[in-house]
């Protein structure tokens, strides 16, 4: 799916057995970010090829297998950096992350653990605020970009449901206190979840029942 709003494209591929979302954001004529690659790094570097782009930066919204299993083949071809929270990341390329046909992750080489919950990240064009969303996982954080319009979630939120809680490092209590974090941007928010359709916070605020 793809989106074109506010001068800022969205391209939204659902990849691997779990069709997770992998994103792709870009309103400079020829970058873009790359969030959550999650598998099928062919597929995602022809589309970037297709629409005459190269990655800025690759962002990982949380540490499970689904979402970043093909992040070093997007460096391989394009050695950009790499952005997970801390709190994700001695869990993201253990031996613990994987289950077939998901192998583990080796630590890409362009690695960042330094951002923190409030930092931006500015890129093509484009700047999103970094939202620490503990509860799925202790580093799961969303992209908040606020000039358009739009929160990239990850498994922190999807469309009438919320991300787990019951794998190692889960929390109902952070999730929750997350959620209440979200539900304060403005209701017109729009939300690319890290499984299923795009939805709204306003949306969610009325009919998601982990919301209510």
């Amino acid at each position: 799916m793809s989106e074109n709003g506010s001068a800022m494209h969205i391209e939204v591929i659902p990849v691997g057995p779990y069709a997770a979302n992998s994103v792709l954001l870009w309103q400079a004529p020829d970058q873009a970010w790359v969030v959550d690659p999650g598998a099928e790094g062919g597929a995602l570097l022809g589309t970037l090829r297709r629409n005459g782009l190269t990655p800025a930066a690759v962002v990982l919204t949380h540490a499970h297998f689904d979402h970043i299993s093909a992040v070093n083949e997007v460096v391989a071809a394009h050695p950009v950096p790499v952005y997970l929270h801390e709190a994700d990341a001695s869990f993201a390329f253990s031996p613990l992350n994987a289950m077939p046909p998901y192998p583990a992750t080796r630590r890409p080489a362009t690695l960042d653990t330094g951002k923190r919950d409030g930092d931006t990240l500015s890129f093509g064009g484009l700047t999103a605020r970094l939202i620490h969303t503990p509860g799925h996982t202790p580093g799961g954080w969303c992209l908040h970009f606020e000039a358009e319009g739009l929160l990239v979630a990850g498994d922190t939120l999807f469309a009438g449901s919320v991300g787990r809680t019951d794998f190692p490092g889960g929390s109902w209590d952070e999730l929750e206190a997350s959620l209440r974090r979200l539900t304060a941007l403005p209701d017109e928010t729009r939300v690319v979840c890290g499984h299923g359709p795009m939805t709204t916070l306003g949306a969610e605020k009325r009919s998601n029942p982990y919301l209510q």
